[in-house]
């Protein structure tokens, strides 16, 4: 029996494609809010980002998360993700935390 391929997704930020474990689910609730989905299985309208700091940085900034989730971010939850961010990834040596 052959073993199924793992799903292929693409990061927001560098584009860069990685198995969907590996990256981390965002996604825009039904009441219009941006979340972390830890589970991967939230409704909603679902978009992806690596586990590197300086891609979540950058999504934030230039708006690429918000174009991908066809929203635009509120403050509350640019704030939110931002402290995800800097919570559970590390920036990479010589890279400032915001």
């Amino acid at each position: 029996m052959e073993k199924k391929a793992a799903p292929l997704r693409t990061c927001v930020s560098c584009r860069e494609i990685s198995v969907k474990r590996g990256l981390i689910r965002l996604v825009r609730t039904p009441a219009g809010n941006v979340e972390v989905d830890e589970t991967g299985k939230k409704a909603g309208r679902g978009a992806y980002l690596c586990r590197r700091y300086e891609c979540w940085q950058e999504a934030l900034k230039k708006e690429r998360l918000g174009k991908a989730l066809r929203v635009r971010l509120q403050e509350a939850d640019r704030e939110a993700l931002k402290a995800y961010a800097d919570e559970f990834l590390k920036p990479e040596p010589g890279e400032k935390a915001s």
